[in-house]
């Protein structure tokens, strides 16, 4: 699911708890300006526990790349008053579980428990808020840990070694360009000073929310967060983020590589569009948009390139709407049929989309992918847990709790005009076209 932006913050009063939505979602804010979101569910006496950081990658200072992740993984290694296994090893011992995750415009940490480990919870993650103790051995250690993620999940994957080249391509201008994970030249940069500094900046009440989902009562919930992170003293630091405008696209730009480990040719195109913070109709109509033309075995390019064709033997649709704060990806990848080349496979989606935009889709054809939209946004309300993530997203991009709730009408309110308008974002001119291919053979 995602979500259709106002761009404006929790506002509830200070210290009070307000039920916005019919799905039983409260909201407040404590006195150090920390934002609370609280989602009740009785139906097992299970809790979610998440607090949500306002930065992720994009937020990482020039030079320092891959730092919001590092961090991440460094919050784990113990404060003052808990050693690095102890908080892990309780929560396992009482059948609960922990994670937590990094992305361009977010940090997140997480905890499922019985519920009357709840207050345990908001204990540990207010103290590794503020008394995280760290030492240039921990910190060598786990920097040798990323280096390690990074080789196995990036440099040795050449669908992923492309994936970041395209994505550095099409934002050449803005931090979204970057890894999550960093450039490996610049995470071996990376040591204790560096990490501090950007805990010390980011790592506040005033730029965290706290989601609590499950078995709670809200007024408990919120008495409990006054008590445990109200007591955080807030720093006052502005967390205003420069926005950075790209140059307009004038050139088609190809990236293409070649690799004795690819198996299977892919094609991959990316469009820089209106992520959910934007205004307008976009984002509704670009979620759906991703649904006609690749959302499964009746979209059009399914059809049009699979089953009528045979010139490819997948292809998919993708729009990355919840993931940056202003402009995002919208993706179309296929993978070719034996002895189909890629760039007649580029060429057959280019005139798919251009027949598209004569054309147009019906409103058939358009009601059903809204269809499926809102039935998977009513099936998703069944789990705490994606409901607190959802909320979750749409908080740390500066949005309002009320924006979920109404992104069920915005779905059902985009029109044919409003498809038509957002397939005009789609022009070939304006993407960047990744071929990813084996070594070429004799015949």
């Amino acid at each position: 699911m995602t979500f259709h932006s106002q761009n404006l913050q929790l506002d509830s009063p200070v210290g009070e708890k307000h039920e916005t939505s019919p799905d039983r979602i409260f909201t407040g804010r404590l006195g150090n300006g920390m934002d609370v979101i609280v989602i009740s569910d009785h139906r097992g006496p299970i809790a979610t526990h998440m607090v949500w950081y306002r930065n992720g990658s994009a937020d990482d200072p020039i030079g320092k790349s891959g730092i919001a992740h590092f961090l991440e993984h460094l919050m784990f290694k113990g404060t003052r008053n808990h050693s690095a296994k102890h908080f892990s090893g309780l929560l396992e011992s009482v059948g609960g579980n922990e994670n937590a995750s990094t992305s361009w415009s977010y940090t997140n940490y997480y905890q499922r428990v019985p519920k009357d480990y709840l207050k345990i919870c908001m204990a540990y993650e207010a103290d590794r808020m503020t008394g995280l103790i760290l030492t240039d051995e921990i910190v060598d250690m786990e920097r040798q840990v990323v280096l390690a993620e990074r080789g196995t999940c990036c440099d040795s994957v050449p669908q992923n070694i492309l994936g970041e080249a395209l994505q550095a391509g099409a934002f050449p201008t803005d931090p979204c360009g970057r890894p999550i994970i960093g450039w490996q030249h610049e995470i071996e940069t990376l040591g204790r000073e560096d990490a501090l500094a950007y805990y010390h900046r980011f790592y506040t009440p005033e730029n965290a929310i706290l989601i609590v989902a499950g078995d709670v009562d809200p007024d408990a919930v919120m008495d409990m967060a006054e008590t445990i992170y109200g007591a955080i003293t807030p720093t006052g630091a502005s967390f205003n983020r420069p926005v950075v405008h790209a140059p307009p696209v004038r050139t088609q730009r190809l990236l293409t590589l070649v690799d004795e480990n690819v198996h299977q040719p892919a094609f991959t195109r990316i469009h820089v569009v209106p992520s959910m913070m934007a205004t307008g109709p976009h984002a509704a109509a670009l979620e759906v948009l991703a649904i006609l033309l690749g959302g499964g075995n009746t979209s059009y390019l399914h059809e049009a390139l699979i089953v009528n064709n045979r010139m490819a033997i997948s292809v998919g649709a993708s729009y990355w709407s919840d993931v940056f704060r202003g402009l995002t990806p919208f993706q179309i990848s296929a993978w070719p049929a034996p002895g189909v080349s890629l760039t007649d496979l580029d060429d057959a989606i280019e005139n798919a989309l251009e027949t598209l935009r004569r054309t147009g889709f019906s409103a058939d054809d358009i009601q059903r992918a809204k269809t499926g939209i809102v039935a998977n946004t009513i099936y998703q309300k069944d789990d705490h847990f994606a409901l607190a993530w959802q909320y979750g997203v749409a908080a740390s991009l500066g949005l309002r709790v009320e924006d979920v709730a109404l992104w069920q009408d915005r779905i059902t309110g985009v029109t044919t005009e409003d498809i038509r308008n957002a397939l005009t974002l789609l022009e070939r001119s304006t993407g960047i076209v990744g071929y990813l291919t084996p070594p070429a053979t004799d015949a």
